[in-house]
């Protein structure tokens, strides 16, 4: 049997433990997902709660905002298709490795992360979060798949 290449992804918004997008991690249907432990961000970025469905959106604005808390997961090729798929990859998100801090003994380690590109200036001004929780104050609400262009949500700017 051949080995599967497993990469690192570290996970910041719905796809964390107890969040409305888990499942994808869970359901081993989509692919091998194992979570390794929690982390943050070895470099502060912007992470920000906007447009109508309250979707978590970490900026790539290294510099700005907070050192961010997430969970990192070693997953398979399949997986991590299935999480471009949700991250709408190359046309709203982009990927890249960062370090992640892990705690002393742990030190750093080299993790996929996924961060919006080309995001409007206003979006800075909006709070900046340490770390994501679905709230009853902002529900994450799922968007219909295909009907809906998240970027043109965040040009139109219904936070």
């Amino acid at each position: 049997m051949a080995s599967r290449a497993l990469r690192r992804v570290f996970v910041y918004g719905t796809l964390k433990r107890g969040e409305p997008n888990h499942h994808l991690l869970a359901d081993a249907d989509n692919g091998y997902a194992k979570f390794i432990c929690k982390g943050s961000t070895n470099r502060r970025f912007p992470l920000v709660v906007a447009t109508r469905y309250n979707i978590p959106f970490l900026l790539d604005k290294p510099g700005t905002g907070s050192y961010v808390t997430g969970e990192i997961y070693e997953v398979d090729d399949p997986l991590m298709e299935q999480l471009d798929v949700l991250e709408d990859y190359r046309k709203l998100y982009d990927r890249q490795i960062e370090d992640i801090n892990v705690g002393i003994e742990g030190g750093n380690v080299p993790c996929w992360l996924y961060l919006l590109r080309n995001c409007p200036d206003r979006l800075l001004q909006l709070p900046m979060l340490t770390e994501y929780k679905n709230t009853l104050e902002k529900p994450y609400s799922r968007r219909p798949p295909g009907k809906v262009n998240i970027f043109e949500e965040l040009l139109k700017g219904d936070e």
